[in-house]
C-alpha cells in the first residue's frame, strides 16, 4: 500500500512537469525548475541538464540542482564522450562507481563533490537528441530499473518543455495572442508523425487535419522490435488550449510508459498506468479516449485495447467488424479493468482508425456525415492502397460538407495487409 502511494505520488509529480510545457517561462526558468523537480521525483542528491550547442558538437551545462559551481565548471563534455554517445544511441547509461569507471572523465571532481553513482539518459525531440539528463547519487550501485524508467519519463517531459520554451522565447517578442496560438498549433503538429512507418507486409498511411490552431487529437507510431509497430490514437475531450496541453502531457506519458508493450499482459499494465495518471489530472467532465494496438507484420496479428475510443473498423471481403474490446475511457475511474484482444489478419484486410471528427463532420444544414456514410465509403475504397483510402474518405466527406466550417479535428490511420509491401 505504501509503495502504491509512493508510485502514485511520483506519477503525479511527473505529470505536473507538463505545466512547464505550456507555461510562459524563459528557457532558463524551465531548466532550473526541471532539475529541481527531477531530484525531488527520483530522490537523489543532484541532477544536471546539458544541451547540445548550436553546432551540435558540445554539451553545454545549462542547469544543475544539488551540485557546486566548482563541479559545474569542471570541464568540457562533447557528444563523442563515451557515456553521452551511448545515451544518444538510446541506452540508459548507469555508472555504478564514478571513482573507478574509466568512462568517467572527471573522477577527482566527482570524488570531491561526494557523488558516486550516475545515471544518464538522453533528451530528444522528434527522434533527435537535444541533450542529456543526469542523476547523481552518493551511494554506489544506486540506480535500479525503476529509476531508469522514471528518469526516461522525466527526460521525455523535459525535452518537450525545453523545446517549447525555446520556441516561446523566439515568439514572445512583439507577438500578439493570435500569433502565439499559431505557434502553439505548429508545435503541436510537430508531435504528430510526419510519415507512417514502413513494415514488411503492411501498407500504413495517416493524416491529421486540425480545425483550430490547437486541439486534442493525437496519434503516434512506436517501433516494437523487427516487423512490428504500436499504433496509438487518442482524443482529449475538449478544444483549444486546455485540450492541447492535456494532449501534450498525455503524449509524454504514453511514450514514457509504453516501453515496447506488445503482449496482452504488458498492454494491460500500460493501460492501467495511463488511466491512473489521467485520473490524477482530469477534472469533472474531462477524459481521454484511447486506442493502443500492436501490429505484427510477420505473424499477421493485431493485439489491441480500446478505451472508449471510436471503434476502429476491420474490413474483410466487403464486410466490417469493430474492434471494441477494451474498457472505459481514461481519466474517469482509477480502479477499472481492461480487456485486450488478439486477432489474426489476412492478406487484403484493411483497418480504419479515426477520431470522431471524421464521421461527425457537418454540412451547412447541421447534418452529420455519419458512421454509415463513412463505412459505405470505406467499403468502396477497400481495394485501393492505404493512402488512396484516406484521400477518398476525405474527398467524399468534403462533397457532403461543402465549405461548412468544422468544429473538431480529424485524425485517420489506415492499415492494409499487403504481402507485396517490402
Amino acid at each position: 500500500m505504501v509503495d502504491d502511494k509512493k508510485h502514485h505520488i511520483r506519477d503525479t509529480q511527473i505529470y505536473n512537469l507538463t505545466t512547464l510545457v505550456a507555461g510562459k517561462f524563459s528557457l532558463q526558468e524551465v531548466l532550473d525548475r526541471l532539475t529541481e523537480a527531477a531530484v525531488k521525483i527520483t530522490a537523489v542528491k543532484a541532477c544536471s541538464i546539458r544541451l547540445l550547442d548550436e553546432q551540435g558538437l558540445k554539451l553545454e551545462m545549462r542547469s544543475t540542482f544539488g551540485l557546486s559551481e566548482q563541479y559545474r565548471q569542471k570541464g568540457e563534455v562533447s557528444r563523442n564522450d563515451t557515456v553521452v554517445r551511448s545515451a544518444f544511441d538510446g541506452e540508459a547509461v548507469v555508472v555504478d562507481d564514478m571513482r573507478l569507471d574509466d568512462r568517467v572523465k572527471y573522477k577527482k571532481a566527482a570524488t570531491k563533490e561526494g557523488i558516486v553513482s550516475q545515471l544518464t539518459v538522453r533528451m530528444e525531440f522528434r527522434d533527435k537528441p537535444t541533450g542529456v539528463l543526469r542523476l547523481y547519487s552518493t551511494r554506489p550501485k544506486h540506480f535500479s530499473n525503476d529509476d531508469i524508467a522514471l528518469a526516461r519519463a522525466v527526460a521525455s517531459q523535459c525535452a518537450v518543455a525545453i523545446h517549447n520554451a525555446k520556441l516561446y522565447a523566439e515568439a514572445i517578442e512583439g507577438q500578439r495572442i493570435a500569433e502565439q496560438m499559431r505557434l502553439a498549433g505548429a508545435i503541436q503538429r510537430r508531435m504528430i508523425p510526419e510519415k507512417a512507418p514502413r513494415i514488411i507486409g503492411l501498407d500504413i498511411e495517416a493524416t491529421y487535419i486540425p480545425c483550430f490552431d490547437v486541439g486534442g487529437d493525437f496519434f503516434d507510431f512506436l517501433p516494437i522490435g523487427e516487423n512490428s509497430v504500436a499504433l496509438v490514437m487518442a482524443d482529449v475531450i475538449g478544444k483549444g488550449i486546455p485540450a492541447a496541453i492535456m494532449m501534450s502531457c498525455f503524449r509524454g506519458s504514453v511514450r514514457a510508459y509504453a516501453d515496447g508493450a506488445r503482449t496482452s499482459e504488458a498492454i494491460t499494465k500500460l493501460i492501467a498506468k495511463l488511466n491512473k495518471t489521467a485520473c490524477s489530472e482530469c477534472r469533472q467532465g474531462e477524459f481521454i479516449t484511447f486506442f493502443y494496438a500492436v501490429l505484427d507484420g510477420r505473424q499477421n496479428t493485431i493485439t489491441y485495447c480500446n478505451c472508449g475510443h471510436v471503434p476502429p473498423v476491420l474490413l474483410r471481403d466487403r464486410k466490417t467488424s469493430e474492434l471494441n474490446a477494451g474498457g472505459l475511457v481514461l481519466g474517469v475511474k482509477s480502479e477499472t479493468s481492461y480487456e485486450v484482444e488478439k486477432l489474426a489478419l489476412q492478406d487484403g484486410d484493411s483497418i480504419l482508425l479515426c477520431t470522431d471528427g471524421l464521421s461527425d463532420a457537418e454540412n451547412f444544414d447541421g447534418e452529420l456525415w455519419g458512421k454509415e456514410r463513412m463505412l459505405a465509403t470505406a467499403k468502396k475504397c477497400a481495394d485501393g492502397t492505404a493512402g488512396q483510402m484516406i484521400k477518398k474518405l476525405l474527398g467524399y466527406r468534403r462533397r457532403f460538407t461543402g465549405l461548412a466550417r468544422q468544429t473538431d479535428d480529424t485524425s485517420i490511420i489506415v492499415v492494409k495487409v499487403d504481402k507485396t509491401v517490402s
